[in-house]
């Protein structure tokens, strides 16, 4: 008889937060970030890869460190490594994609998306270099952050962003909040102004083979303006995340709410998403009707994706511990599509 697996589902002294879940072989591997019990701040340890078989999720085995912030240029003016993803190239090697950040998140939004490589899912990633023109020039054409990837039947696709309400508030230009960006993101008021929709809001750029190159420029998948959508209630904040199910693209993202990662569905990998619904949330509100006002869980930042094992969909996601947004554990829990 198997055993039955809970929640968490890794051992109770490791925090792996921000999870992307992969099939490869009779494997799955669970990418993530990788909090410090009672840290201070996001993402203070390296990586490290657990993987489990597909025929028995109750036995995950730690693979160890796989990639340390010390690798990455930005070290150690940047210290941490933020939410990754992993996908398998043409070439059948696979490629880490990352961006680093300094406590509590800060320059995180500013710097490019750094790459890594490994002949293995989970064996040792070596620096690549960051996301580049065919210059040279390194990409960060809007906000380079929490990097998603995708093989998309031999195009290689990178969904990122993050998106904030300041532009959609009618005195934007004059209340402070375009000061605000300036901070946030290291860009000048001139750039920040002359991007036609935002610079904000969840994005798409395709890379060449060597998976550093862009192939085609980065753009929106939605547009930044939700007021007037079916995005009004559940707007994209972070936590980018593309699965294809069937013929259909189904982008998985935390909303504003927080703490919820919600999905959106197209017929193409760049545009046409409407709002599907929300899958999860990292606490109780929605159980049985709670709201979040009387929620009795604490909740926050959340990020994960979804995943089909052996036949059956899952949702990997993390929740808070030691009442705090800085401990977070990988749970999953199946989903019906």
């Amino acid at each position: 008889m198997s055993r039955q697996v809970y929640n968490p589902f890794l051992p109770l002294n490791e925090y792996i937060p921000d999870g992307e879940p992969h099939v490869w072989g009779d494997r799955v591997y669970h990418y993530g970030s990788h909090d410090k019990e009672g840290g201070y701040t996001f993402c203070m340890q390296d990586y490290v890869v657990y993987s489990a078989p597909v025929k028995d999720l109750t036995s995950w085995r730690c693979e160890g460190i796989t990639y340390r912030a010390s690798q990455d240029p930005a070290y150690p003016e940047l210290k941490y490594m933020y939410a990754p993803d992993v996908v398998r190239g043409n070439d059948g090697r696979y490629y880490l994609y990352y961006c680093m950040g300094g406590d509590y998140g800060y320059g995180g939004y500013t710097g490019p998306i750094s790459v890594a490589v490994c002949d293995t899912p989970a064996g040792k990633y070596e620096y690549l270099g960051h996301v580049h023109y065919k210059d040279g020039t390194v990409m960060k054409k809007y906000i380079c952050f929490d990097p998603a990837a995708m093989n998309d039947d031999g195009t290689i696709r990178i969904f990122y962003g993050t998106q904030y309400g300041y532009e959609e508030e009618p005195d934007f230009l004059t209340n402070g909040r375009l000061d605000d960006e300036v901070s946030m993101f290291g860009r000048t008021k001139e750039e920040i102004l002359g991007y036609k929709d935002s610079i904000m809001g969840p994005i798409m750029v395709v890379l060449e083979d060597d998976m550093l190159t862009v192939k085609e420029e980065p753009r929106h998948i939605i547009p930044y303006a939700v007021k007037g959508t079916s995005f009004e209630e559940h707007p994209f904040f972070e936590g980018s995340s593309m699965r294809k199910v069937g013929d259909k693209y189904y982008f998985v993202y935390s909303s504003w709410q927080n703490h919820e990662l919600c999905y959106a569905v197209s017929d193409y990998p760049d545009h046409g998403f409407t709002f599907g619904g929300t899958i999860v949330s990292n606490g109780d509100v929605g159980y049985k009707g709670r709201s979040f006002e009387n929620k009795l869980n604490m909740t926050g930042t959340t990020h994960g994706s979804i995943e089909c094992i052996d036949g059956q969909w899952y949702v990997f996601y993390h929740r808070l511990t030691h009442k705090s947004d800085y401990s977070r554990q990988a749970c999953a829990e199946k989903i019906y599509i």
